[in-house]
């Protein structure tokens, strides 16, 4: 049973992942909006807070949203579709769909558990 908890976390596990990867390619160590998600985050995974989830969750989804819409309008400046533009495709789609299917479970993850209080 104890094993099963531990998948619950994985959605926050795999973001705090995402974070970091976004972290160590930049040449700033001092990246205030990489310091913030981990620290929120970290205090997720601590405490659990179903609000702080919901809306962790619920920003993620609007900005991936966000950033397909940009991703679209980028590609429209192509004037045809050649390698970079299909790199800059498919990389972006994987990125947003995996960040989108992750954000998605954990906001019905924690939306369960707060229906369940009430």
């Amino acid at each position: 049973m104890k094993k099963i908890n531990h998948l619950w976390n994985i959605p926050e596990y795999l973001l705090l992942l995402a974070v970091l990867l976004y972290w160590l390619p930049t040449s700033n160590p001092f990246n205030w909006v990489a310091i913030t998600l981990v620290t929120v985050l970290v205090f997720q995974i601590i405490y659990k807070n179903k609000i702080l989830g919901i809306i962790i969750s619920s920003i993620l989804i609007l900005i991936c949203c966000y950033m397909y819409l940009a991703l679209f309008s980028e590609l429209r400046e192509f004037p045809t579709f050649d390698a970079d533009a299909k790199q800059l495709f498919f990389v972006g789609v994987s990125i947003f769909t995996g960040i989108l299917v992750v954000a998605g479970f954990m906001f019905f993850k924690y939306m369960k558990q707060l229906v369940k209080l009430t």
